[in-house]
């Protein structure tokens, strides 16, 4: 028969360091299978569109949506609503959609981060500025909500997330946890499809 175990638990819901165990779910993702992932994408990749129509980041003036967002040499496509079904959307699509309306809004929004949206955004035009936003972002949203304790977790998001305000934090975290796992899980299946798109 087994033993029942007398020792008292090392730690309490008081001890647990909340903000960590929030986080360690994206972070451990993006160290260990997210980032590596994204390691040696090249620009071809970056742009391809795999489908005909598919939403993509483009020079000025030729975009494929009649609304465009972007303040510098590129824009992204968009459209409000979104058609149904939803476009196919490219690497560079998804993380701009990642860097800016993922991330980049909400370090705005809760840490006073720069002011980020889709209609002003320089969006990048190579692979490896992409990359860069894209790791400026993720590491400005991290070291915000670490600076978050229990207390502050439990408390609402505030008007930055619109209907969802009275939601807390740790909602909010767990949110964008998923929001990065599922893009990432996107963009990599678009890697795949884009090593073997001309396999007979």
């Amino acid at each position: 028969m087994t033993s029942t175990p007398t020792s008292t638990p090392t730690s309490t819901p008081a001890s647990i360091d909340w903000a960590t165990t929030l986080t360690e779910q994206a972070t451990w993702h993006w160290t260990h299978q997210l980032r590596p992932r994204l390691e040696g994408l090249t620009d071809a990749e970056y742009l391809w569109e795999p489908t005909p129509g598919a939403w993509n980041v483009h020079p000025r003036g030729q975009g494929n949506t009649e609304l465009q967002g972007g303040s510098g040499a590129l824009t992204i496509d968009f459209a409000h609503p979104e058609p149904a079904p939803a476009p196919v959307t490219t690497i560079a699509w998804r993380l701009a959609h990642v860097i800016v309306g993922v991330l980049g809004m909400r370090v705005h929004g809760h840490f006073g981060g720069p002011e980020v949206d889709y209609l002003t955004f320089d969006y990048a035009g190579t692979a490896d500025a992409a990359l860069a936003q894209l790791d400026t972002a993720y590491a400005a949203w991290f070291d915000g909500v670490h600076g978050w304790g229990a207390d502050e977790l439990a408390q609402p998001c505030g008007a930055a997330e619109g209907p969802w305000a009275d939601a807390s934090r740790a909602t909010l975290v767990l949110h964008i946890n998923r929001e990065l796992i599922h893009h990432g899980a996107e963009i990599a299946l678009l890697r795949d499809l884009y090593a073997h798109r001309d396999d007979a």
